[in-house]
């Protein structure tokens, strides 16, 4: 098994994991500067899609951690990559919030509610039952159905909000179709994650995240060193219940950045 010192890359969940809302986790700082310090890298991978990858620049910048565009990929940006992959100039039903729909347009995609070549459900805040229903009727007529992302639930400062799991659960339970989901941990965004920093082996890279179902399944899913973090939305008894195995457990990134620097004083 491989060290948490060997690890030159990590893949970072963001909510949960580096921070809940406007609030940076504990040891997380410390984390973020020594990935700098000791010659590291990292990419956050998030699957929220309700915001563009600006918004995550702003708002780690804003919580002191060094951030630009090429260090944030969110499921809209492998979504978008994916639908100009399957057909240039789509047609595309979205369920999604405006700064989704602006993702989506400037990447040359239409957005229509009339005869569109795909259905796309992002982690839409601004939801209504218009649109549901709207959506629910091109999935039902057999229009190519996607998501963004499978998680359940959004942590929050206070708990946790629906996430687009749920709404994908509302729609099943309508039309009785699941759709192809593009975000964590499925290999579509996987892929565009590793494009980002090739220059790395897939032995170099690591998946840090608070949800087991999501973050860990990626580790599994890419062939990675696997991190949960206990700072968010899963439990150790998640694991077990989900199947799947971490290649480490901690209470949180402190305790990685602690890892880092001890193995790192015995490889100088």
């Amino acid at each position: 098994m491989r060290k948490m010192g060997e690890i030159r890359c990590f893949l970072l969940d963001m909510d949960g994991t580096i921070n809940l809302g406007q609030v940076l986790l504990p040891g997380a700082k410390e984390f973020m500067d020594y990935i700098i310090e000791s010659g590291r890298e990292y990419l956050f991978l998030t699957n929220n899609s309700s915001k563009d990858g600006s918004h995550y620049v702003k708002k780690m910048t804003n919580l002191g951690i060094p951030c630009d565009a090429d260090h944030v990929l969110t499921s809209g940006d492998a979504t978008v990559i994916y639908l100009n992959q399957q057909k240039e100039h789509a047609r595309v039903y979205l369920m999604g919030t405006p700064e989704l729909e602006a993702t989506f347009r400037k990447a040359g995609i239409t957005l229509t509610d009339q005869n569109p070549d795909f259905v796309v459900l992002g982690f839409d805040m601004t939801l209504t039952y218009e649109k549901l229903r709207k959506g629910c009727d091109f999935v039902r007529d057999g229009v190519t159905y996607i998501a963004t992302h499978p998680d359940f639930n959004c942590p929050v400062e206070n708990g946790f909000i629906p996430d687009t799991g749920s709404m994908i659960e509302l729609i099943k339970a309508s039309t009785g179709k699941v759709p192809k989901v593009i975000g964590k941990p499925n290999a579509e965004i996987i892929a565009c994650a590793f494009k980002r920093r090739e220059k790395f082996k897939q032995k170099d890279f690591a998946m840090v995240g608070d949800r087991v179902y999501t973050d860990i399944r990626t580790g599994v899913n890419a062939g990675i060193t696997s991190i949960l973090v206990l700072s968010g939305e899963s439990t150790v008894d998640d694991l077990k219940s989900n199947g799947i195995e971490a290649t480490f457990v901690v209470d949180g990134v402190g305790d990685i950045y602690k890892a880092l620097v001890e193995y790192d004083k015995t490889h100088v």
